[in-house]
């Protein structure tokens, strides 16, 4: 049995002293914060816009603080009275990635943007931080919030909407994934429904998903829109839909999202949720995927399964794209002097903190980029969307690439981690 330091029950101790109790502080409702990011490639501000309630906190009533450091952003919630740091989210969005496309050095944009907490029963200060090109955190905004402010929009949503598809358990102890319509009319609801139980059955069936799945809810919100599909600007297409969903995000024709973040969780808020799929109904191959911001796929591509996967890779577990030799909008979006915060790549400037400790003496680092080496932990050159400077963990991974069986070592074990946190 593995000794225990003397230091090690002190800093537990602390721990379990310092966690607060959520009774306390919150009700089980759900407050929420739209806010705008506005700015170019090397400046961001951060207007307010409104605050609402919302009917359901479908998140742990114990792991209330990101223990994680993922994100470009993470915000904080402080009790106003004492500074008592009461939660913390990390994230990311659709405007920090179009910071490094060629397009934000030549003009400015807005994008909205939605942060979710539960519902404070006292005032507390909200704070936004982002994090530098330097890979540290500096503070971006600060507001206090009143919870009995009359400018709180109370207004409930069509719980109708919602139905859960699998899964029996708490919410507070469960990973809660909602579903959210785009593309189906009000006539297409039961095809939606079936996709989603396809779409689930996918991610049952993913390593390490597959040890958990009595733990998961799966639930489908339906957003009825007037047309079938999603817009394709490339061929000059446009479709009247509940999302504004579209390809050609950031000019990249396979990369399909929306920006309407405001609408898609105006749906969400139907049912509990921790993470967010958006389901587009549409044939053709596509997606994205956005750290705890959501993750969006088609439902009828042959490579949907695998597609799905990976997105929710992103907007799930914070992983990062490992491959190099694909179309991206983004310009050096890793400083090669910086480490990057995703799990599952690393330059090097403190691979001591990644997945150094799964590699077996045997392996040769950096590990070459042999199919000899299939199936092993190692430190492979390219990821990241560069060929040099970046590493990845294996030859062949789910986020690398779409032959790939499933999802690396190093990348379950970041999924399972997470999965480990929504569940307590």
């Amino acid at each position: 049995m593995r000794s225990v330091s003397l230091l090690s029950l002190l800093l537990l101790s602390f721990s379990l002293q310092a966690q607060i109790v959520f009774d306390d502080y919150f009700t089980d409702r759900t407050m929420r914060f739209d806010f705008m990011m506005a700015g170019n490639s090397t400046t961001t501000k951060v207007y307010p816009v409104s605050f609402r309630e919302e009917p359901f906190w479908g998140g742990s009533l114990v792991n209330l603080t990101d223990p994680f450091g993922y994100g470009n952003f993470v915000y904080e919630v402080f009790d106003a009275a004492t500074g008592t740091l009461l939660y913390s989210r990390g994230f990311c969005t659709l405007y920090q990635e179009w910071q490094t496309t060629a397009e934000a050095k030549q003009m400015e944009r807005v994008f909205h943007e939605v942060a979710t907490f539960p519902f404070p029963k006292n005032k507390v200060s909200f704070v936004l931080n982002i994090r530098g090109r330097d890979g540290k955190f500096s503070r971006l905004y600060e507001t206090v919030i009143d919870p009995a402010s009359y400018f709180i929009t109370r207004e409930k949503p069509d719980a109708s909407l919602a139905s859960r598809i699998y899964g029996t358990g708490d919410p507070h102890t469960s990973l809660d994934i909602a579903f959210v319509a785009e593309g189906y009319t009000k006539g297409e609801m039961e095809k939606f429904r079936n996709d989603v139980k396809r779409m689930a059955d996918f991610i049952f069936q993913e390593a390490p998903f597959d040890k958990y799945q009595d733990r998961i809810n799966i639930w489908a919100v339906e957003a009825p829109s007037q047309e079938s599909g999603t817009d394709v600007p490339g061929e000059g297409i446009y479709v009247n839909t509940a999302l504004s969903s579209s390809y050609y995000t950031f000019d990249v024709d396979r990369y399909l999202t929306t920006q309407d973040i405001r609408r898609v969780n105006d749906y969400a808020a139907a049912a509990p949720h921790d993470q967010i799929i958006v389901l587009i109904n549409s044939p053709r191959y596509g997606g994205g995927g956005v750290y705890n911001y959501y993750s969006a796929v088609t439902a009828d591509h042959q490579l949907t399964p695998k597609v799905l996967t990976h997105e929710f890779g992103h907007g799930f577990a914070g992983l990062a794209d490992e491959y190099y030799s694909s179309e991206v909008a983004y310009e050096e979006f890793y400083p090669l002097d910086v480490e990057p915060w995703e799990p599952n790549i690393t330059t090097r400037v403190n691979f001591e903190s990644k997945w150094k400790d799964l590699i077996a003496r045997s392996v040769p680092i950096p590990t070459p980029n042999d199919k000899r080496y299939t199936g092993v932990t190692g430190l492979f050159e390219g990821g990241g969307y560069s060929a040099k400077g970046i590493y990845r963990p294996s030859f062949d991974c789910r986020m690398k690439s779409n032959q790939a069986d499933s999802f690396c070592e190093v990348c379950q074990r970041a999924i399972e981690e997470m999965i480990l946190f929504y569940l307590k």
